[in-house]
């Protein structure tokens, strides 16, 4: 939606909106840090009740973003396309300070900046909930009633409104230092750049950071990248997904950061992460997969028919789900000490615009694994494929790969049914043998519970089975080397490395009816962190995951995510690496398959050329992983092939793309635990 501005112009500025009345602080704030990642270039900064992160976008089409952990919420200003590349400056990194509020001054950071343009023309300001602003970004749409007209005053534009239900709101103000404001544009002084002072606010509640000891223990990698990132979304209400596109919490990505780096956490870091997955339960023990809270929560309710801002769930996502009992086990039986564990469970429940969150965590956990009982036991009474856990009918999301495109249109997704499912399973009967939830459980949960071992066998030597594919080499040799002239790289090493066996590997999901979809995925990794599959297993998909894109998935740049060469053009042209679960690299796979064959490695069961097959994986693995350290906090990366090798694209720099990386992600941090082996550093 673009909407026409109406410009006001003011004859004088609103008392303490200049930089005269920001109240500069007297110290360095506790956490200020920069990253730039393709066109975008982010300054990070947290100091009390603090937390912000701007974005300044270079190129042709620039803008000026701030995201606040804060209710999610964020200030943005889109400029028309300019016809030359322009280049922003940071000349003074964000500062907390404070900004006039409807009830008092209200957290703030300002930030001098210049950009090489001769002219900005406005297109268009978003004030309120980050994913207003990310749909303004992705689509070009937002919600009318945020809509807010500037004021001008001088040489000064200025956003301001309070939220839609009257609660403190929101303030974007641009001042310029040099150039001036004509007929809805910023102009620059000719030969001289653009120059301006940056203030954002926002009034919605601060959430409280984890401090510096209460989030890494001596244990996590000495990487300044990875911690600034994991100290700016770490927080005692909960961990934000990603920043600046999810500046809150998501549950499968909390659960999935808190197992790969639970050997570097502090107690409080973990307990905060389950805590907050504990708090969103519903009332099936269903995990929520993400919150609308803020602004976003007032206009979905007012949709409704209903009035406040309490937080709006979203509880269609499966996996995480099926997610909650193995991360939680691994902390309370294997981390935390026996009396650690109890007190944790006992605690009562407490989270930010949560309700009914009072229970202890150890009844909210059970009420989880009630679910995950009535849930799984169809299967395990009839191991057919439809009897699997399906993604709920009318949607296409379901799992991690939660773009629409992600799962190939499939309905069964492979890491659901073949991995987390039968872990789950596992880990609700070590709890129960362990006695640590006996004063939560009721007679009718102990007994569904004792039945949870005998079910995680059958989906355990069932599920994986129905996703297994196998083609002739003779059938998926033309394949592979189609696809690798449509995308412009070498075949010959992807076809070598097939020789004349058939191609073996798990398909991403299954369809409606139950036929695999033939996508090689980086998924196995679940199943090397969660799972002990036999040694044939291990060798098979392994291999088939390690081979050379687009055979398998490795390139010089990182594993990727998916690659569709045994499909059709059609799927094809939905897997490329402009798509967000396409042919591209996620950090957080490539750690999760690392720390999976570590895993594997540590067992004694292996035979000497398993644990070849896997050493020599792990190599190939930490090359990628080696050669594209400077992106790894990244939420994830595309690629070009230029000059006989695979290059970096940041996602989101390429006019196809979908849309752009956050420059800071929870999962990506997780190498601060996941480290190469001796030998490999």
């Amino acid at each position: 939606m673009k909407t026409v501005m109406r410009w006001m112009l003011a004859g004088a500025m609103v008392a303490g909106t200049g930089l005269a009345a920001a109240q500069r602080p007297a110290k360095t704030p506790e956490l200020a840090f920069q990253l730039t990642e393709g066109q975008n270039l982010n300054a990070f900064v947290r100091e009390g009740p603090v937390a912000a992160h701007l974005l300044l976008r270079n190129g042709t089409d620039p803008r000026i973003l701030v995201a606040f952990p804060a209710g999610n919420s964020g200030v943005g200003l889109w400029f028309e396309p300019v016809g030359r590349a322009a280049t922003w400056r940071l000349e003074q990194v964000p500062r907390p300070t404070t900004a006039p509020g409807i009830a008092g001054p209200q957290p703030a950071v300002l930030t001098l900046a210049s950009i090489d343009a001769p002219e900005l023309r406005i297109r268009q300001a978003v004030l309120s909930s980050i994913r207003f602003l990310r749909d303004y970004q992705s689509v070009g749409r937002f919600p009318a009633e945020v809509a807010v007209d500037p004021v001008v005053t001088g040489n000064t534009i200025r956003w301001s409104r309070p939220r839609l239900d009257g609660k403190p709101g929101y303030l974007l103000q641009i001042r310029l230092l040099s150039g001036a404001i004509r007929n809805g544009a910023l102009v620059a002084e000719p030969g001289r750049p653009l120059r301006m002072e940056i203030l954002a606010s926002s009034g919605e509640k601060p959430l409280t950071g984890l401090a510096r000891d209460e989030l890494l223990n001596a244990r996590a990698a000495d990487d300044p990248t990875a911690r600034n990132a994991l100290r700016f979304l770490s927080y005692r209400e909960k961990f934000l997904a990603g920043s600046w596109r999810f500046q809150t919490y998501f549950g499968r990505d909390t659960l999935m950061s808190v197992r790969l780096l639970m050997p570097v956490l502090q107690p409080q870091a973990i307990e905060a992460g389950l805590g907050s997955v504990l708090a969103r339960l519903d009332a099936r023990g269903d995990v929520a997969h993400e919150e609308g809270i803020g602004e976003f929560a007032v206009v979905d309710r007012r949709k409704l028919r209903e009035r406040g801002d309490a937080a709006v769930l979203d509880y269609a996502m499966v996996d995480d789900d099926y997610m909650l009992a193995p991360v939680a086990a691994a902390y309370l039986l294997d981390h935390a000490s026996p009396s650690a564990a109890k007190i944790f469970l006992a605690r009562p429940l407490a989270s930010e615009g949560i309700p009914g969150t009072t229970a202890p965590a150890g009844m909210a956990l059970v009420r989880n694994l009630r679910h995950l009982i009535t849930t799984a036991q169809p299967f395990a009474e009839n191991p057919a494929f439809s009897s699997l856990i399906a993604i709920p009918k009318g949607r296409l999301t379901g799992q991690w790969r939660d773009s629409e495109e992600g799962l190939g249109r499939g309905r069964y997704a492979y890491d659901v049914n073949a991995v987390f499912v039968p872990a789950a399973l596992e880990s609700a009967a070590r709890l129960l043998r362990a006695g640590l939830l006996d004063r939560y459980l009721t007679p009718a949960d102990r007994t569904a519970l004792t039945r949870a071992g005998a079910m995680a066998g059958v989906w355990r030597t069932r599920a994986p089975a129905l996703f297994r594919v196998s083609l002739p080499a003779a059938q998926a040799k033309p394949r592979i080397d189609a696809y690798a002239r449509t995308l412009g790289i070498p075949a010959a090493p992807a076809l070598a490395s097939i020789g004349a066996d058939p191609m073996v590997f798990h398909a991403i999901a299954l369809d409606d009816n139950g036929r695999p979809i033939p996508i090689v995925n980086s998924d196995e990794g679940f199943a090397l962190m969660f799972a002990e599959p036999s040694p044939a297993d291990l060798e098979t998909y392994v291999t088939a995951a390690m081979r050379p894109f687009p055979a398998g998935l490795m390139t010089d740049i990182g594993m990727l995510v998916a690659n569709a060469a045994q499909t059709d053009a059609t799927v094809q042209s939905r897997f490329t690496p402009a798509a967000y679960h396409g042919a591209v690299v996620w950090s957080w796979q490539q750690a999760l398959f690392a720390a999976g064959l570590e895993r594997q490695l540590a067992r004694r069961d292996l035979p000497a050329a398993i644990r070849a097959v896997l050493t020599r994986a792990q190599a190939t693995l930490w090359r990628a992983i080696s050669a594209t350290r400077a992106t790894q906090s990244s939420e994830l990366w595309s690629w070009a092939y230029r000059g006989g090798r695979y290059q970096v694209v940041a996602f989101g720099a390429g006019k196809q793309d979908v849309d752009e990386s956050n420059a800071a992600q929870l999962w990506s941090t997780v190498f601060l635990a996941v480290k190469p082996p001796r030998g490999l550093k």
